[in-house]
């Protein structure tokens, strides 16, 4: 650790110079020891003695108050300290009475410290930390105006011990209600022992009580004015905002709790646009520019009403008036934006969070009741005076620090220009912002801190320190002493009291309980606008009436900020590749899916048997289909399948009529007789296929294929071997054959074939019958009703069955073709297994494949093909010699070669 020894004469200067240089010394890493070797006058560094306001007491507070403020062309540099620049412009709301008035309030109570009086000792920060730091240290380190010349000695500015043992006569304050800043607020706490209270120091990184242990405030931390915002868009269903904020903690620290807050919430930032300060035109054109080209309506702004007006300035260029805006505190109340006619063409309606307001009994009267004549020592109400009324109260000729000093020229020859005051000059009839206390805010929250820290000195004025009380068996408490901060520290993180206007009041760590108003920019009969509170925020807890509201389209309307319109039911969210969340196509639901609200991001499957409504909003019951009688297709099949009766009884009732006929002799008319009758009942079993299926429909529709084809396959496999068994019979030694193939023999061997299928169904349906069932695997809208195969073994064993028989048929059939007859029926019979064959090898894959009702119509389809095939193929020739060529149909011709 080196040393740095300084040795210097002090103009302006005090023990408090010294403190500051040391603590600059060890944040250097030095140590630095001081030598006075000669003063003449000693004072407040930087500030004139008599600057601020005093009141002597038991116990005094500090004060630190923007009196006035210093043009931003000033730098706040350490530079400017030593010598004096005063500050200029008196801000509108003069904050330090608020403190005065509470103290004299607290002084004149009978419950709340009656035994103690409180002093103050404000001064002005000017809004520039090092002088809200310089007049910190003159509080902390007590002050005097002068000191000797005699004065010679060596402080270590690290310790402090030596400076505090010579400290000034006035005892240094144990508290100070400031700063007015969240970095005024980090330099005192981490530069200062005593307590500070801070009333607009809102920067959340105060909130660590591990930096900042001393440090309270009676503002809310900012993080939930942005909390409140979030919970404002989500609540609007603002889905795309765009965000211009100062380009400090400030500022960021909005986007960030905003974002956090309204993660998975639906709601993005468009853009976000930060503003420097120093290069504000430059910045606030770049951001006008984003703002017109961005399809976000709402735009949130997170900085400083100085910064927002230049910003506004700038949408006014480019016509951008359609905006709605969303304000912090820091510039939702100002009267400056308000009024502007800028302001009122580009952010009308604007919605904003604001510092709560109050009201605080007798505070207006006690403003009113100000005067100079009372109060000689008050330079600020001095000044106001002057500005307000015109006039130089009481004659006063200004201190010799202000007459003699450059900078303040103006005012001194303002002063030298105007008259005396009457005396009758009152601020009664004044309309001012001084006066007005509608809407006190800051104001407000210093008037808490003041309560705050007096009810911490009285819970440790009024409890006596039991170690001592044993030790000197004293029952009352000592006499007032020199109060450390530390002893208060406890007390004030205890503070838990009702103010007068009955709010309950306490300290959660450093901070309070949030609270805020909502408020709106509403546009006045007069044409200007006003603020109106619209709303609350309690904790955790958001009070609004949005009938209230008035938006930037003038109407009581919410305005629409979305990247992308929600997407209407029957829809889902499709996010759009490379953009936000916010920004989505919207998809229709397949079939079979819905949603049935808005935005949905995904469509929901419908249970099996339902199916979705043509709109994709809705699952309905899946219609039953089956192959009915009312249907185009079932109409179609039914018709055919009438059609093929018809015609077999039609050609039933010829053969009948010619029973006598060599034609219908010759062709065994008993089997011929009984193919028709089969072949009916072909026709007619593809009925029980269509209509509803039930329990005994599903049994029978497949005994009675079954049985009627075999029934019809087994009179042409008979007939075909009576053919070959009479033209065998005509050969030496085969009479004898013709005699085992007898009618008799005939219809028994018909039976005994058709008797084997009728046991096969018989087997089948007993064990394991087709039943009705839903078929859900097909998604559709509709649910085929179908009969299910339960046993695909037996449905086989009937179709393998049939085709047997018919490639018997076949082929006994083919070897009987080329028999020398004139009118050979193996032929025929040959035909029409051809036809009965490949109809059937082609059902069983068009069967397996056809989906639902079609899986029955193909069924429905190999009957009729095959039975129109038999009958053709084998009748219509004989129908055509019978009717039309009656001279064919003679033995002669028949027996012919």
């Amino acid at each position: 650790m080196s040393w740095f020894y300084l040795r210097c004469t002090l103009w302006h200067s005090s023990a408090s110079y010294l403190l500051l240089v040391g603590l600059l010394g060890r944040q250097l890493g030095l140590k630095v020891g001081f030598q006075v070797v000669h003063t003449l006058t000693c004072s407040r560094w930087g500030t004139p003695s008599n600057q601020g306001l005093f009141q002597n007491g038991d116990v005094v507070i500090g004060g630190l108050f923007n009196i006035h403020y210093r043009p931003p062309a000033i730098e706040n540099d350490f530079t400017l300290l030593p010598h004096y620049k005063p500050c200029t412009g008196l801000q509108r709301a003069a904050l330090q009475y608020a403190m005065v008035f509470a103290v004299e309030e607290i002084n004149n109570s009978t419950t709340l410290l009656p035994s103690v009086k409180l002093g103050y000792h404000i001064f002005d920060s000017c809004g520039r930390p090092p002088w809200a730091l310089q007049a910190a240290l003159s509080l902390v380190g007590g002050d005097r105006t002068s000191c000797t010349s005699e004065d010679t000695s060596d402080y270590s500015a690290v310790s402090g011990e030596k400076y505090r043992e010579r400290r000034a006569v006035d005892p240094p304050v144990p508290l100070i209600i400031g700063g007015a800043s969240s970095v005024t607020g980090q330099i005192l706490s981490r530069t200062l022992e005593p307590l500070s209270i801070s009333y607009m120091a809102s920067c959340p990184c105060l909130s660590d009580r591990l930096q900042f242990p001393n440090f309270f405030r009676t503002i809310p931390s900012d993080i939930y004015q942005a909390w409140a915002i979030a919970q404002l868009a989500i609540r609007f269903k603002w889905t795309w905002i765009g965000a211009v904020v100062a380009n400090n903690n400030y500022g960021h620290m909005a986007v960030k709790v905003f974002q956090k807050e309204t993660q998975g919430k639906e709601v993005c930032l468009a853009f976000v646009e930060t503003l420097n300060r120093e290069n504000i035109v430059r910045d606030a054109k770049r951001a006008a520019l984003t703002i017109q080209a961005s399809t976000a309506r709402v735009i949130l702004v997170f900085s400083w009403y100085t910064d927002v007006r230049e910003l506004f300035i700038q949408l006014s260029k480019i016509n951008v008036t359609d905006r709605q805006f969303l304000a912090s505190e820091a510039w939702s109340t100002s009267d400056d934006l308000l009024q502007d006619p800028v302001t009122r063409k580009v952010a009308s309606g604007v919605f904003g969070v604001a510092i709560r307001s109050s009201t605080i009994p007798g505070f207006q009267n006690y403003l009113k009741s100000l005067n100079p004549i009372h109060r000689p020592d008050d330079e600020f109400l001095q000044e106001f005076w002057e500005r307000e009324f015109g006039c130089i109260p009481n004659a006063t000729p200004l201190p010799s620090y202000v007459t003699s000093t450059p900078s303040h020229e103006n005012r001194f020859l303002l002063r030298a220009s105007l008259p005396p005051c009457s005396g009758t000059e009152s601020l009664e009839g004044v309309q001012h912002p001084f006066t007005d206390t509608s809407q006190l805010r800051v104001a407000y929250n210093v008037y808490l801190a003041v309560y705050a820290a007096a009810h911490a000195l009285h819970s440790l004025l009024s409890c006596p320190d039991m170690d001592s009380l044993l030790r000197n068996k004293s029952s009352t408490c000592s006499s007032l002493k020199p109060i450390k901060p530390i002893e208060l520290l406890q007390h004030l993180n205890k503070v838990n009291f009702t103010t007068p206007q009955g709010e309950h009041f306490y300290f959660q760590g450093a901070d309070i309980p949030p609270k805020y108003d909502l408020v709106n920019w509403q546009k006045s009969p007069d044409g200007l606008q006003k603020l109106v509170l619209i709303g609350r925020v309690d904790g955790f807890d958001l009070f609004l009436n949005e009938s209230a509201i008035q938006w930037s389209t003038g109407s009581n309307q919410v305005p629409v900020s979305v990247c992308s319109e929600s997407c209407p039911p029957g829809t889902r969210k499709a996010n759009r590749k490379g953009e936000p969340l916010c920004c989505f196509d919207c998809i229709p639901c397949a079939e079979g899916e819905i949603s049935n609200k808005t935005g949905s991001l995904h469509c929901k499957r419908c249970p099996s048997e339902f199916w979705s409504n043509i709109e994709r909003t809705a699952c309905i019951p899946r219609r039953l289909d089956f192959l009915s009688f009312n249907e185009t297709l079932g109409i179609t099949l039914t018709t055919v399948a009438v059609s093929g009766v018809v015609v077999t009884t039609a050609v039933f009732v010829v053969f009948l009529c010619y029973r006598h006929t060599p034609m219908v002799r010759a062709n065994n008319s008993e089997l011929s007789f009984l193919l028709l009758v089969s072949l009916k009942l072909c026709f007619l079993c593809s009925l029980v296929f269509i209509g509803r299926p039930s329990v005994w429909s599903c049994r029978f529709q497949q005994a009675a294929f079954g049985i009627s084809f075999v029934l019809c396959v087994s009179c042409l496999q008979v007939k075909t071997i009576v053919v070959l068994a009479a033209f065998r019979s005509a050969r030496p030694g085969a009479e004898a054959l013709i005699r085992w193939f007898g009618p008799g023999q005939q219809r028994g061997s018909v039976c005994l074939l058709t008797f084997v299928q009728i046991i096969i169904c018989s087997t089948w349906l007993s064990l394991s019958p087709p039943v009705p069932r839903r078929d859900l695997g097909f998604r559709g809208s509709k649910v085929t009703l179908e009969c299910a195969m339960a046993s695909v073994v037996g449905f086989s064993l009937v179709l393998g069955y049939i085709g047997l028989l018919a490639c018997t048929c076949l082929l006994l059939a083919f070897f009987a073709r080329k028999l020398p007859d004139n009118f050979n029926e193996a032929k025929l019979i040959t035909f029409s297994m051809l036809i009965f064959c490949a109809v059937w090898v082609a059902f069983v894959p068009a069967y397996v494949s056809s989906p639902g009702k079609y899986t029955v119509a193909v069924e429905i389809f190999a009957i009729l093909a095959s039975s129109y095939g038999l009958l053709l193929c084998i009748f219509a020739p004989k129908c055509f010699i019978i009717l039309l060529r009656p001279e064919k149909n003679t033995k002669k011709h028949l027996m012919a070669r």
